[in-house]
Formats: C-alpha cells, structure tokens, sequence
C-alpha cells in the first residue's frame, strides 16, 4: 500500500510542481506545456527527474525547459499529536 499525504510530509517530502515546456511533434516551431505535481525530497528530486527521464526516453515532444518548485508543507517541529477537542455550542 502506498503512503499517505502525511505519512510522506513527515517523512521529509514536500510538494513539487514542475512546468514542462515542450516541442510538438508535427510542429517543431509550437510550444505546448504541461504541468506534473508530486510529493518529493529535495534538494534531489528523485520521482521528478525520473519522470523527465521518463518523458525524455517514452514521449515524442522534446523538452525544451523545465522549471520547477518545491515546498515543504510540514517539518518535524511543526507536527502535534493532539489528543483531545473541546466542543463550543
């Protein structure tokens, strides 16, 4: 079974989305673009740069820049276990 969201974020994952500028394949000159977003681990970027490997071996449009963001959504100092809630009418 894969993880969860949380079981990743505080693993160290953070959320990266990366924007793909690519070539069309019938049209060298057109530039078309696609987004991909997935929880990874900076500063290496393993699952990212695995799919621009991917992209680069399995898809006909050839790349032509990537740009790319990566946001840790929680760090270890940030998690609390909360035990109780209190309910207010």
């Amino acid at each position: 079974m894969a993880p969860s969201e949380t079981e990743l974020m505080l693993k160290g994952y953070g959320l990266t989305t990366a924007e793909l500028t690519y070539r069309m394949p019938d049209y060298a000159h057109v530039l078309n673009t696609f987004v991909w977003q997935d929880y990874d681990l900076a500063p290496d970027h393993p699952r990212l740069f695995s799919f621009i490997e991917f992209w680069q071996e399995e898809i006909e449009g050839a790349l032509h820049h990537v740009r790319f963001a990566h946001r840790k959504m929680v760090s270890a100092g940030e998690w609390r276990n909360v035990v109780g809630e209190f309910y207010i009418n």
